[in-house]
């Protein structure tokens, strides 16, 4: 099945693009490294305490919600100008630094779609390349993926994730086509999850329930608390 059709078929109606907890009743959305601040007290310095904390919270949720043997979509959007549509392939890095098997990178997918952002000015003269690859968990390098998403704005930090076209940083979305689960990561403040089913993700919500965000901690505990 293609991604297209896995998402048309799981999640109807769903655009891949940042803000999944607002498109989809059954999601939670969690804050990482809540009450710990990106600078130390007093100082220019990055408090490496605080990424080592958002580390450990994203890679622990994506193992709570990938297991050895889960089939899954890794999907990346490039967002470009249309003229550059035909080199955006060669410029795309995630596949080759963070995918183990090299032979695997040749059934990536692109398919090109609308720009994901249309309310800007100049959104017809760009485009969205989204990028797709069917694995397993055990294909990738997922814990540098992870680290590489959370430093995405902190040019200090390595790994982080390529931008080739000089727009918005490129979103990674992990698609696990086994328990029909959307995971992302939007940079170091916090992470969405999404389900077909409420249930699939109820243990989450329930033992990491703290790192619920603040913002939307009431309108999510009231939608658990219902079923």
């Amino acid at each position: 099945m293609q991604l297209s059709e896995y998402l048309d078929k799981k999640f109807p109606g769903l655009v891949l693009r940042p803000s999944l907890y607002y498109q989809w009743k059954n999601s939670i959305h969690f804050e990482l490294a809540k009450g710990l601040y990106q600078i130390k007290s007093n100082s220019d310095e990055l408090n490496p305490h605080y990424f080592n904390t958002v580390y450990y919270q994203a890679t622990t949720l994506f193992n709570e919600l990938f297991s050895d043997g889960d089939q899954l979509y890794l999907v990346t959007n490039i967002y470009q100008y249309k003229n550059d549509y035909k080199t955006s392939r060669k410029k795309m890095k995630v596949y080759h630094h963070y995918v183990k098997n090299k032979n695997l990178r040749y059934r990536l997918k692109q398919t090109r779609l609308p720009y994901m952002f249309d309310d800007e000015e100049d959104a017809m003269e760009k485009c969205t390349s989204q990028f797709s690859l069917y694995c397993q968990k055990q294909d990738l390098r997922y814990e540098l993926l992870i680290k590489a998403i959370c430093n995405q704005d902190f040019h200090e930090l390595q790994p982080r994730l390529h931008n080739p076209f000089g727009l918005y940083e490129p979103d990674i979305f992990f698609i696990n086509t086994t328990k029909d689960i959307i995971f992302y990561i939007y940079d170091d403040r916090g992470c969405e999850v999404i389900a077909k089913d409420i249930e699939t993700i109820r243990p989450l919500y329930e033992k990491y329930i703290d790192w619920v965000d603040e913002y939307c901690f009431g309108e999510i505990s009231v939608l658990f608390k219902k079923l």
